[in-house]
């Protein structure tokens, strides 16, 4: 098996079993980006076909100044980002102001104790615009002025999502533990 570096030459030389397994190895990990994004698995994959012919069609753009799967999981996510607004199917983020009610978390939500299943499972169920913030900020790692640029939307916006976010997962983390302590008892 070829490591990246071998692997992204032999694309660049348009070597199609190169492209295949340049798809093979990255595939499920960029789907399962896509689904943190995309509630539809259908539309997901779509975004997953579009963000891979971009990557292709920029291989010879990727500087390697940082690992190839961190520039195509950058591709992945753009791409799903323009899906989104380009459907519209997320709600209007400025008029989406939500508070937290006063309501205090620390910042572990108890994801330890939920498989990845779960997690997916609760971040899908967000609201469109909940779910996109949540994913750029706490999984992506990207800062709210960020996320605010990317998205066209005040910093204050992002915020406000991001809590309203971290409010609805608690919730369901809450409710889940309730489950489960229920059937234990």
């Amino acid at each position: 098996m070829l490591d990246d570096k071998s692997l992204l030459d032999a694309c660049l030389k348009g070597v199609r079993t190169a492209q295949y397994q340049l798809y093979e190895r990255y595939s499920g990990k960029l789907y399962a980006l896509c689904l943190r994004y995309i509630k539809d698995k259908d539309e997901a994959k779509d975004v997953l076909q579009n963000a891979f012919i971009k990557i292709y069609e920029n291989l010879d753009k990727f500087r390697q100044d940082c690992p190839l799967e961190a520039w195509m999981k950058r591709i992945v996510v753009n791409t799903a980002l323009r899906s989104i607004q380009n459907q519209k199917q997320h709600m209007d983020l400025e008029q989406a102001e939500f508070s937290v009610n006063g309501i205090e978390y620390s910042e572990n939500l108890g994801l330890q104790e939920l498989n990845h299943g779960q997690l997916l499972d609760f971040i899908q169920a967000l609201p469109d615009g909940c779910r996109t913030i949540f994913n750029l900020y706490a999984i992506e790692g990207y800062k709210h002025q960020e996320i605010a640029e990317m998205l066209q939307i005040n910093e204050g916006t992002s915020k406000s999502q991001y809590a309203r976010a971290k409010e609805l997962l608690i919730k369901k983390i809450e409710a889940e533990k309730n489950r489960l302590f229920d059937i234990e008892s």
